[in-house]
């Protein structure tokens, strides 16, 4: 067994009760896993200040000298320990709430000591509460510079375990694993990057002598974790095009051409035609495509999408689109219904809600081959759905399905079909590098001609009656409203009765007869949802007063103004896609956003951002920042993303440069055979036999 294998409670220091907390609360099962559980930050303690040199402008301090006093003031809760240290500039107060009766124990008013803490003040008086505190005679050579902080838990804390503690783990450690540390870049890739030898670079990251030191060992050990992830991606993608057999769509059929000479409302834009050319070029070879299309709300990614489905009609192949909702489902079914009512082509839809007699006619049909189009949610993914020969699939907001999902629907044939993935969410180059890194990435990034820009507006609620008075002004227009409450959770009570207030107000300042407003929120049947939702698509009310249902699906060219209640309370892709269901039509669209008077600063940024562009892959650069990559989509728990020391957003430099390299190393060296690449391709392969299989289901 490698050392590094070894069960972390035959550490000095660990045994067997530390070891078990070490493994529930920070999943720390071998000397490997101590040996990469990482400081999270570092403190400076290589100078010593004088008292008198403090003031509130300092993180944290650093003194030598004697304690002269102690007292314990207060009792019970309020109880406290108070030492009086000074040094030659002046005396201050270090105080302690817990472990009293220890400390106080073990200090020694004829010792020396050095203490480091964090200053506050009161009544203009510094003191350190709860500083660490070192006699001079137990400090060794290597105590003066930057000192490792490690994450802990409240548990491991009450067993001893605070983040010194793990450091003496931790320095217990590294002389025995000296020589046992194997390398696993090439010598050529730390030559040219001047990075450190790895087993250099560990040990630096947890012990170092100065900052320069740990920047390169950082650095290092960022362009590891980032290199061997793109060189699994570029590996996958390229063995998926040599390897992964699928359907040859060669024609170019009577569908496709009537459709896009005859039946296309708005000519393509330049962007839309290069993406069809893209997909063109990878259905024609009898590999399988495996595309990501990103394209801002409005950008026509379904008329897209619809091209390339009559692609596989025409070479004798079914397609389906598979929507994250019954309501996106439904839009899609109308929308596509609609575009093709000329050409003959039988399209059907499947959601949860299809009743079983029908359900079992189409499953029956779907299996005969005489459904050419399937448009479905979840359910197409059910063992019952069987084809007859799918060669195309649509997955639309792909990041809300997971990947076993997606492979249910990748195996329901002899070979995969081809697959597009679609996203109204724009994705930072940085993130769709990491993400989506094995996929072929095509993007619509211009809006159909015609298409005004919205005009988005923060208010708070003094604003109130100018945004009713504007909203009046827009209905006698002829146009339509959107009102969006908020909504956390399906059976919040706070929600739902601000959304049921917000309704009855609203009904106040447009009263009957002259106006019609309707409501759609979660907790309304379906029918009752569809039947109001049908009224605001067909004109007949005026306003929609709504949760966030309404966030993808609703096509209403008539609605030109977007009223957010609460936007504070919404993240940045929310209020984008929200903003997105107005500006379909000729006229001048507002997206206004209302607010509380008081907004934290995130929410201030989130706010302004919204107002000062309307370009997705901005805010999402925004959002990125605000978010991390985690929360943005929705991957924290998946494990895509749980680096142990990169950092998406800080490190995009060096994900770029990782890129480059593992391109360059596959295209001099695909199988990783040649004597130079031995420590690569050694580290390698157990790497990407933890990941097989992810690659080739988007």
């Amino acid at each position: 067994m490698h050392i590094l294998s070894t069960p972390i409670e035959y550490l000095k220091g660990v045994g067997p009760i530390r070891s078990e907390l070490l493994k529930k609360e920070l999943n720390i099962f071998t000397y490997e896993d101590l040996l990469f559980h990482f400081p999270f930050r570092y403190i400076d303690k290589s100078n010593v200040h004088l008292i008198s040199q403090i003031n509130d402008s300092f993180p944290h301090v650093q003194f030598k000298g004697r304690i002269k006093k102690i007292e314990e003031k207060g009792n019970k809760r309020s109880k406290r320990l108070i030492a009086y240290f000074q040094d030659s500039s002046g005396v201050i107060e270090l105080i302690w709430f817990k472990s009293i009766r220890w400390i106080k124990q073990n200090i020694d008013l004829n010792k020396e000591y050095i203490v480091f803490g964090k200053p506050s003040f009161f009544s203009g008086k510094p003191n350190l509460v709860h500083p660490d505190l070192d006699a001079m005679d137990g400090v060794k050579e290597d105590f003066m510079g930057l000192h490792g902080v490690y994450s802990t838990t409240e548990k491991l804390i009450n067993k001893g375990l605070n983040s010194r503690a793990i450091s003496k783990l931790v320095k217990n450690l590294l002389p025995l694993l000296e020589n046992n540390i194997e390398e696993n870049l090439s010598d050529e890739v730390l030559t040219k990057f001047k990075i450190p030898k790895k087993k250099n670079a560990l040990i630096n990251i947890h012990i170092s002598k100065d900052l320069k030191i740990l920047e390169r060992a950082q650095k290092r050990l960022k362009f590891e974790e980032l290199f061997f992830l793109q060189l699994h991606l570029l590996k996958s993608k390229q063995l998926r095009k040599t390897k992964t057999i699928g359907y040859s769509l060669t024609d170019i059929g009577e569908n496709f051409n009537d459709f896009y000479n005859n039946h296309l409302k708005f000519p393509l834009t330049n962007a839309q035609k290069k993406v069809i050319k893209e997909i063109r070029a990878d259905v024609k070879n009898n590999q399988q495509m495996n595309r990501l299309l990103q394209g801002d709300v409005g950008s026509g990614k379904t008329i897209v999408a619809l091209l390339s489905m009559l692609i596989a009609i025409d070479n004798g192949y079914q397609a389906c689109i598979m929507a994250p909702t019954e309501i996106l489902a439904q839009q899609h079914f109308k929308t596509i219904s609609q575009e093709l009512k000329s050409l003959n082509i039988n399209i059907d839809i499947l959601t949860g809600s299809k009743k079983s007699k029908a359900r079992k006619i189409l499953l029956e049909e779907l299996k005969n081959g005489d459904i050419n189009l399937l448009i479905g949610t979840h359910a197409l993914l059910e063992d019952t759905v069987e084809f007859s020969n799918l060669g195309f699939v649509v997955i639309d907001e792909q990041h809300r399905f997971g990947v076993a999902q997606r492979a249910k629907l990748w195996k329901k044939n002899k070979y995969p079909p081809h697959i597009l993935v679609m996203t109204a969410t724009p994705i930072p180059r940085t993130l769709s590098m990491t993400l989506y890194g094995d996929l072929d990435v095509s993007v619509i990034d211009e809006l159909p001609p015609g298409r005004k820009e919205i005009k988005t507006l923060w208010k708070s609620d003094s604003s109130r009656l100018n945004i009713i008075r504007f909203m009046h002004e827009q209905i006698k227009e002829g146009r339509q409203v959107y009102i969006v409450f908020p909504l956390i959770d399906e059976s919040a009570k706070l929600d739902y009765k601000n959304l049921i207030e917000g309704f009855d107000s609203i009904v106040r300042e447009f009263p009957l007869p002259d106006f019609q407003v309707s409501v759609v929120h979660g907790q309304m049947k379906s029918a009752d949802k569809e039947y109001e939702m049908q009224r605001f698509v067909e004109g007949k009310t005026d306003i929609l007063v709504a949760t966030t249902v309404i966030e993808v699906g609703v096509n209403v060219p008539n609605a030109s103004v977007m009223v957010i209640e609460s936007a504070e309370r919404f993240g940045l892709s929310q209020l984008h896609q929200l903003r997105g269901r107005v500006g379909r039509g000729a006229n001048q669209s507002y997206c206004v956003l209302m607010s509380g008077h008081k907004v934290s600063a995130d929410g201030k940024t989130r706010l302004q951002t919204m107002v000062d562009t309307n370009d997705g892959f901005k805010l999402a650069e925004v959002d990125l920042k605000l978010r991390g990559p985690g929360d943005m989509m929705g991957t924290k728990q998946s494990g895509l993303l749980n680096f142990k020391i990169a950092d998406l957003i800080k490190d995009n430099k060096i994900l770029i440069y990782a890129r480059e390299q593992a391109q360059i190393l596959l295209e001099d060296d695909f199988d990783l055979s040649k004597s130079e690449n031995i420590n690569i391709a050694r580290f390698y392969r157990p790497y990407a036999r933890e990941r097989m299989g992810w690659s080739r289901i988007s």
